[in-house]
């Protein structure tokens, strides 16, 4: 059945994993199930998708400029806030009833606090991206600042208030399920891979991979402080890190730990599926996640994972002791003893290589997007 969706987010300009999600599924509805899609964007108007678009889908581009706010006084943030709000309420509310969708995913930014008062007609949805712990949360680096802490309560109380009138709460794991007690509408659907190359790793070089922004969010400090004693041990492997960002921090670290010929720190590549398929373990040293797309990534290159188990995710898509190995959150010393076992024991890394491979089937596109076409037929009939 063709259907007129309606996606709502800020840009599209920045190379974040939910505007990445978003344009594998937004692509994969346009070009192969037909529907009419639009993307409604606030801010980036002149910047171009970091990802590629289908040119079947539409954009619209309100240019509310919330980015204006980042570098303005607290006072005068909430008022051009406010301001900013009332001009989006409106600009949104005329572009749905012109649009008329027969459903419109909050992505969960500004407009959640007022779609589900906007009467076009569509069905509302909700998608989050992050775990509950870190989303709307002031207080991500541990510093206990009481009025962040206060003000990241009042959000959350009006999030769920905002939530429980959605048609349906998509979330990204089974394990973040658990986490909103105080919603009924919540269904689970996993990110979609990007990719599943028929190129795979044989696991036999003598490098290790982690892809990722350069953020306290991703842990890459841990994993360099884990590395150190990997590099001790096994001094002929190699750590490359992927990601984009500030590295200043990372270098300093290298330098003082004296690893710099085993731990290199790489920008973000286009050729990235190459740089799995060349690597023989991949590890995921993150704080939190929303769902941890790089796992499925390299599961779908046929590397097995030493990961965190950190929320919210890893620990569903990776099955520890069959393609992949889990560590308790945060613990260093365990994350480098994880990597050593799986340098040493060859037979079980390309084992559990193989299974990887196998297992991140579970996750291409076309198995994820019968998951969503199943929510849509089920809340469309409700509907009618």
């Amino acid at each position: 059945m063709k259907r007129k969706i309606v996606y709502c987010l800020p840009s599209l300009y920045i190379s974040g994993g939910m505007e990445r999600v978003l344009t594998i599924k937004a692509n994969y509805f346009a070009d192969v199930l037909g529907y009419d899609i639009y993307i409604i964007l606030t801010d980036g108007e002149n910047k171009p998708p970091f990802y590629k678009l289908s040119p079947l889908i539409k954009i619209i581009n309100l240019n509310i400029n919330f980015e204006e706010l980042w570098n303005k006084p607290l006072l005068k943030r909430i008022f051009i806030y406010y301001r900013k709000q009332q001009i989006y309420k409106q600009k949104l509310k005329k572009a749905l009833f012109s649009i008329r969708p027969d459903i419109t995913v909050s992505m969960l930014r500004r407009e959640i606090n007022f779609i589900n008062g906007i009467s076009d007609g569509s069905i509302k949805i909700g998608e989050l991206h992050v775990n509950r712990e870190n989303f709307r949360n002031l207080n991500e680096e541990n510093i206990n600042n009481p009025i962040n802490i206060l003000i990241s309560k009042i959000w959350m109380k009006q999030l769920v208030f905002n939530l429980n009138k959605l048609s349906t709460f998509v979330v990204l794991c089974n394990e973040e399920e658990k986490k909103w007690p105080e919603l009924k509408n919540i269904v689970v659907i996993n990110n979609p891979l990007p990719f599943y190359p028929e190129e795979s790793s044989d696991c036999l070089s003598h490098k290790v991979i982690a892809v990722g922004r350069l953020t306290y969010q991703k842990g890459f400090d841990l994993l360099i402080k884990a590395w150190k004693s990997v590099s001790d041990k096994f001094p002929d492997w190699k750590l490359y890190i992927y990601g984009n960002g500030e590295t200043e921090e990372y270098d300093l670290l290298i330098k003082e730990l004296r690893i710099e010929n085993s731990c290199i720190i790489k920008k973000s590549v286009n050729n990235i599926i190459e740089k799995y398929c060349e690597s023989s373990i991949f590890v995921l040293s993150s704080r939190y996640e929303g769902f941890g797309m790089v796992l499925i990534e390299a599961m779908a290159c046929g590397i097995p994972a030493v990961t965190f188990t950190c929320p919210s995710g890893p620990s569903e898509i990776i099955e520890d002791g069959v393609d992949g190995l889990h560590v308790k959150n945060g613990d260093v010393n365990d994350l480098s003893q994880n990597i050593c076992m799986l340098i040493e024991d060859k037979k079980c890394r390309i084992s559990m290589g193989k299974l990887a491979k196998t297992n991140a089937k579970r996750f291409k596109i076309d198995v994820i997007s019968n998951q969503w076409i199943t929510l849509f037929d089920k809340i469309t009939k409700k509907k009618d």
